[in-house]
């Protein structure tokens, strides 16, 4: 390691100070315990900064993200929804956090309570046998639903099926969950409508399909109205549904991927069961399995009898995918989410999400190029403006919209256009809300053709201008620098 006198931190002047330790107690040979391998040669290069500018400092910086609490987040197939405080509120209670994932279960009731009913509600949501909740994440779940597709297969000595067929509209999570899975990836085309083209999914059912993954509504937010058929043909294969639950918004309480015909799928209890998310989690996985898999479903797996709850391990079971029984904090939040709104209201989120996605749709088609006409679900995508003439681009308008205090939805995805630009609304944002998007929408369009210099320079008002993202993510500076402006070797 290389010496330096001090290392630069932006508010830190020597020898202030905002903490004064308590004098040290220990006695010497304590220290003496410590490897010499690892006891510090060198100074740490803390900054020296006084109570008030660290308080400001990390209050400045809050004050700069964005978030659902601060403004409208339209992000396209990740639900960005506004969350009740009471979830936030029922999670934090001591009696839940204080929890130990090593106690042993009679003394943790309530806990394990809440994760069976949790699971329960959520079979009876999906239309399904039953759930786990043990996976971490979306593309987790994705995986351990693929595994249990895998494990069904082999059970039954059916091993020339280890190829997946994905459409080329899908999340990219599915086909790499099920190249992680070893399986092999089978692409099937979509129609001009953005739905599966049923005649070029024919031809791909043999003896060697394991299953097909498809999302209802799809990555466009199409509902597949052909999606009785393509269960039909595929179960006749001999294959399995899965269903990628990242679109389940628009379905709560309308109708159930298990009615559909699917076979495995995992839920996004972050999204849309009401998690914050942003950042990259925390996230939770439950898979829901048809009764044919409950078998397979991973350990440990909790059950009831009487009034007691308990942990067994299933002897067909795909094995452990996660480190005890999943996020429990998340499984709060959710838990906490349906018992507010109840199986009365709960068909209200598909209704609203569908409302809110085809309002704005219809409010600015004359603005953007919409490439797939007719209703939509809970999000839809424009293939950037309508008039391009100018040169503005998807990300230009991304950028526009970061001046006006609205986050960007998701641009250049889904890859079936070339200026995708995909809004969802969610369920939870007011009507006046959404007027001013569309106002803004509208605003950045015209701007686009009559002042475009304006545009493709955005942003102009945040506090960091548009960045060279290339560079940023190719040589990213991850630590403050030394006097002589050099990365400090480590």
């Amino acid at each position: 390691m290389k010496q330096y006198d001090k290392l630069i931190f932006e508010l830190s002047k020597k020898g202030r100070m905002g903490y004064s330790l308590p004098e040290n107690k220990l006695p010497e040979y304590s220290f003496k315990a410590i490897p010499v391998a690892l006891q510090r040669s060198l100074e740490t290069g803390l900054p020296e900064v006084s109570e008030p500018e660290v308080v400001r400092h990390y209050t400045n910086i809050s004050n700069r993200n964005f978030g659902l609490d601060t403004g409208f987040y339209p992000l396209g197939s990740c639900t960005m929804k506004y969350n009740p405080k009471i979830n936030e509120e029922i999670a934090a209670l001591p009696a839940f956090t204080s929890l130990h994932p090593l106690q042993p279960a009679e003394t943790a009731q309530g806990a394990l309570e809440v994760y069976y009913n949790l699971s329960q509600s959520l079979a009876e949501i999906a239309g399904l046998a039953a759930f786990t909740l043990n996976p971490f994440a979306g593309a987790h779940g994705e995986l351990a639903g693929l595994m249990i597709m895998k494990q069904y297969h082999m059970k039954r000595g059916d091993l020339k099926r280890t190829k997946v067929i994905v459409p080329n509209s899908a999340h990219g999570t599915n086909p790499a969950s099920a190249m992680v899975c070893g399986m092999d990836v089978v692409e099937v085309q979509s129609t001009p409508e953005g739905t599966i083209d049923v005649e070029a999914l024919k031809p791909l059912l043999d003896e060697t399909i394991a299953g097909i993954m498809m999302t209802n509504p799809n990555t466009l937010g199409i509902f597949e109205t052909e999606i009785l058929e393509i269960a039909g043909l595929v179960h006749a294969a001999g294959g399995l549904l899965y269903y990628d639950g990242a679109n389940l918004n628009p379905l709560l309480g309308q109708c159930r991927p298990g009615d559909m015909g699917f076979d495995i799928m995992h839920i996004n209890l972050h999204k849309t069961f009401s998690t914050p998310h942003g950042g990259g989690g925390p996230g939770s996985g439950p898979v829901g399995v048809a009764q044919r898999l409950v078998e397979y479903l991973p350990n440990p797996q909790i059950k009831k009898e009487g009034d007691r709850y308990f942990f067994v391990n299933g002897k067909d079971a795909i094995g452990s995918v996660s480190g005890f029984a999943g996020n429990f904090g998340v499984m709060m939040r959710a838990y906490t989410y349906i018992l507010s709104l109840g199986k009365e209201n709960l068909r209200q989120v598909g209704e609203l999400a569908t409302l809110s996605a085809n309002y704005i749709k219809e409010s600015l088609k004359e603005y953007y190029e919409l490439p797939i006409k007719g209703i939509c679900k809970h999000e839809f995508v424009f293939d950037g403006l309508a008039d391009k003439s100018t040169g503005v681009t998807t990300l230009d308008i991304a950028k526009r919209l970061l001046d006006h205090g609205y986050h960007a939805p998701t641009i250049y995805f889904p890859m079936l256009f070339h200026q995708s630009i995909m809004i969802e609304p969610t369920e939870t944002e007011s009507l006046e809300t959404m007027d001013e998007f569309i106002e803004v929408m509208k605003k950045i369009a015209i701007e686009a053709i009559e002042d475009p210099q304006t545009v493709k320079t955005a942003p102009h008002t945040t506090p960091v201008r548009r960045l060279d993202e290339t560079t940023a993510a190719r040589k990213p500076i991850l630590r403050y620098v030394d006097l002589l402006n050099d990365t400090p070797e480590s």
